[in-house]
């Protein structure tokens, strides 16, 4: 199934703004959540077809978030991206032992990003 509906979760505005726009021009319908409550709105209005997660968020955080929703029976096909400026190795084997199918570093590599998004399509 290829992806189509991606929320990006992030509570930095600026970066919300730059993945939309980026995410937009690729062609994917985008709707974005700044915190937990947002993300759980967000995914009971219309579940999408890919989550983008940062980790540093107030409240919960990208890692808790994750484990959340993976372990949700009604959001656990949907698959995560943690899309980080943490850019140890542990970070990255940490998020994935919460769920995530891919890890990305901030700043984000366009090219990259949409290639790891149509690998999982």
């Amino acid at each position: 199934m290829a992806i189509q509906k991606i929320l990006v979760v992030d509570d930095s505005k600026t970066e919300l703004m730059f993945m939309t726009d980026l995410l937009q021009k690729n062609g994917f319908s985008v709707k974005t959540a700044e915190n937990a409550e947002d993300t759980f709105r967000r995914l009971a209005e219309e579940k999408p077809d890919l989550i983008l997660m940062d980790v540093v968020m107030p409240g919960q955080n990208g890692f808790q978030l994750t484990r959340a929703i993976t372990r949700d029976p009604l959001y656990a096909d949907v698959p995560i991206i943690m899309c980080t400026s943490k850019n140890q190795e542990t970070d990255r084997v940490w998020g994935m032992r919460q769920g995530a199918r891919d890890y990305i570093t901030k700043p984000v590599d366009a090219g990259e990003l949409v290639a790891k998004i149509r690998a999982l399509g």
